[in-house]
């Protein structure tokens, strides 16, 4: 291997790559954003309870979801080291193994969720919420099994640098979720009015559209013919559901525990009430919009920085996890610029309830402060992802996610009562510490000579 330093050309190349490879999936989250979008206006206009329940539900639903989401993102990191090696001919059998643990991760969280609506009292959930919330996870748990198996299924695609279905798919399922969830809440079109309840069954639907749709796509597509995916029956073989297992639970409890820290701070806003809880629904889900930007370049990183150590180059994981950094905080300036000066306006299309909204505002400048460390730190957990380093990540992630901001936030919000903002409070301390350990953790693993003995 050359020990001579990458020239400017080759890193503009990267990010050029980079950047074209994360367009789709930039995109493809963003109409996956833009669902909790949908739900949270067609929720607003029906009414503030409405509004609060669809905050509880959809943060139960997302908490236990994050697991088998973050599991099977070992999925593009396997799948870009064998293409990177040219052994394009075992993508195949790996990915009929992964369609088994993502169909058995499916029926467990069914299982799951099918009872999670019996914590909602114990965790001290506002009276007036519980209904609607739980109508809401009745609903939407239908939609579990089919949404594990599309996120393996697009999982593939994204390890072999073909990220357009994402885009496809997810703004697919937006534009059925629209008419669906209006129909089904306000009982449109002789339909009878399911408030909550009715978004959790349209979310329920767009999922096995989605999956039966990426199922069609793969069987049909010639871009896939070689890699013979549905060539044959196999049933499970538990040392590659173990590999698989051994490298993907980590990054879903590392995801688990992020999204947690957002999740659970929903619901403990949901014991202040009803405006609190609106207001708090309506600003994470413009922070989630503003999150999916790095998290599709994070996708990326996993992708460019695992080709690269599948081939053998240890200067180009580096150069591969640069150039996400690079691009990331631009975009995450852009996000900041937004939430700091049309803060306001962006609130005006959830809700015309002017309490809501002055609260919702203010939250979002809290918002703007933790752009570039969420950033930081999603990015850095992907570029280790592609270097398979998942096991350390996930406790730094318990440091700094639950053991400072939870009790950060937690201490400011409930404990010296300042409320919403002083939850807001905890999550840009954790994500802070988050950013730091992480992108630290990578400049080590990163280093030519741990990738690659010998190298220099």
């Amino acid at each position: 291997m050359s020990s001579q330093v990458s020239p400017r050309p080759r890193f503009r190349r990267e990010v050029r790559a980079s950047a074209i490879l994360a367009a789709p999936l930039v995109l493809g989250h963003l109409a996956t954003g833009l669902i909790g979008f949908v739900d949270s206006v067609i929720a607003g206009h029906h009414g503030t309870d409405t509004l609060a329940s669809v905050s509880v539900g959809t943060a139960l639903f997302w908490l236990p979801v994050m697991i088998p989401m973050g599991t099977l993102m070992a999925l593009p990191a396997a799948v870009s080291q064998l293409d990177g090696r040219g052994r394009r001919g075992e993508i195949g059998a790996l990915f009929r193994q992964a369609l088994w643990l993502s169909a058995g991760l499916g029926l467990l969280l069914f299982a799951f969720m099918s009872l999670a609506t019996l914590a909602l009292a114990p965790m001290g959930i506002a009276p007036e919420i519980r209904p609607g919330a739980e109508a809401f996870l009745d609903g939407i748990r239908w939609g579990v099994p089919a949404l594990t198996m599309y996120l393996c299924m697009r999982y593939l695609c994204d390890g072999l640098h073909w990220t357009l279905p994402t885009m496809l798919f997810g703004f697919g399922g937006l534009l059925l979720l629209v008419p669906m969830g209006y129909a089904f809440t306000y009982g449109a079109f002789g339909l009878p009015e399911l408030g909550a309840g009715g978004l959790g069954l349209a979310s329920a639907a767009m999922m096995w559209a989605q999956a039966i749709g990426f199922a069609v796509y793969l069987r049909r597509s010639p871009r896939f013919a070689s890699l013979r995916l549905f060539e044959r029956f196999d049933g499970p073989r538990w040392p590659v559901i173990r590999g698989l297992l051994a490298t993907g639970l980590p990054i879903g409890v590392t995801v688990a525990m992020e999204g947690g820290l957002f999740i659970a701070t929903a619901l403990l806003i949901g014991r202040l009430g009803e405006l609190p809880a609106a207001a708090h629904q309506i600003a994470i889900n413009v922070a989630a919009l503003c999150f999916m930007v790095p998290m599709g370049l994070a996708e990326a990183t996993t992708v460019r920085v695992g080709h690269a150590l599948g081939r053998g180059d240890a200067f180009g994981v580096r150069r591969a996890a640069f150039a996400g950094y690079a691009i990331m905080l631009g975009t995450q300036l852009l996000s900041a610029i937004v939430l700091l000066a049309g803060n306001e306006v962006v609130v005006g299309f959830y809700t015309a309830d002017a309490a809501v909204a002055s609260l919702a505002a203010s939250l979002l400048l809290y918002a703007a402060a933790f752009q570039f460390p969420d950033g930081i730190q999603v990015l850095s957990a992907g570029a280790l992802r592609g270097l398979k380093d998942t096991r350390v990540p996930m406790i730094l992630a318990a440091i700094a996610y639950w053991g400072i901001g939870m009790p950060l936030g937690a201490g400011l919000g409930l404990g010296l009562g300042w409320g919403p903002k002083g939850m807001w409070i905890g999550l840009i301390g954790g994500l802070s510490v988050a950013s730091v350990l992480l992108a630290v953790r990578f400049m080590r693993a990163s280093q030519p000579h741990r990738l690659l003995p010998g190298g220099t």
